[in-house]
Order: structure tokens, then sequence, then C-alpha cells
């Protein structure tokens, strides 16, 4: 796979991944991805407090508004100049958004059952590891700018 990449004119892809500009990218994306959290949480107050909507449902509606908001500020700002056609890349990106929720649940459940570590450092730790993987996904099969 490596030598067809090469042949292909791209070098491998963790070169790929530390130059400057994919930096940049990474630094836009944890203040998009931050933005987003921050949304959710408080359209999900705003929605359970306010509104008296189940958690649970509250949780699905906030966290799809979380996630179209990091897919369009994502698209035009952090990973600008795709081609990746619009409906498909937010396909994509719900997608990639699931295995990093997966990852997420699974990293923390481990961190619980296997450390004396507290659950809110935990869970950024955790978020960190998820946020990084979703951001390689997205950057080089979604947003193809890698």
């Amino acid at each position: 796979m490596t030598a067809r990449l090469e042949e292909a004119g791209k070098p491998p892809l963790l070169a790929r991944l530390l130059t400057l500009d994919v930096g940049g990218m990474l630094l836009r994306n944890t203040v998009v991805s931050t933005g987003a959290f921050l949304l959710g949480l408080a359209a999900l107050w705003a929605l359970v407090a306010l509104g008296g909507m189940d958690k649970v449902l509250a949780t699905g509606i906030t966290f799809l508004l979380a996630q179209t908001f990091h897919y369009t500020l994502g698209r035009t700002w952090v990973f600008r100049g795709t081609d990746r056609a619009v409906g498909a890349g937010y396909v994509i990106f719900l997608a990639n958004s699931g295995i990093g929720l997966i990852i997420t649940v699974a990293l923390f459940a481990l961190l619980m059952e296997y450390t004396a570590m507290h659950y809110l450092v935990a869970r950024v730790v955790v978020s960190v590891f998820a946020g990084l993987a979703m951001f390689v996904a997205n950057a080089t099969f979604n947003f193809r700018r890698v």
C-alpha cells in the first residue's frame, strides 16, 4: 500500500500529517469542535431545562445539531477546498462521528474500569484521542485535504 501511494506521488500518511498546513487545520478543527461541543451542551440544557424535553431525545437532537454545526464550519473553514459533494460529505462526517462516539465510550469505559482516574479527567483524555482520530479520518477520507 505504501509503495502504491509513493508511486502516485504522495508521501506516506504520517509525513503528510506532520506539516504546518495540517497543524493549522488541526488548530481550526479544535476551535470548531470545542464550539460545537459547547453549542450542543447549551442546546441540551435549553431543550431539557427550559423546554421540558426528554433528556435522551434532546441528547440525540443536540448531537445532530452540534455535528451539523461542526460539519458546516469544517467544510468551509477547517478543510477549505474540498471537492467532496456536500450531501455525501455530511453522511460520511456523521458516520465518522458515530465511530468517534464508539471510541469515546470504549476508551472511557476502559479508563473507568482499570484506572483510578476521575471521570471528568478521563472524559477529557478520551476526547483528545477520539478527536484526533476523527480529525485524521475527516482530513484524509472525507474532505481529502491530506
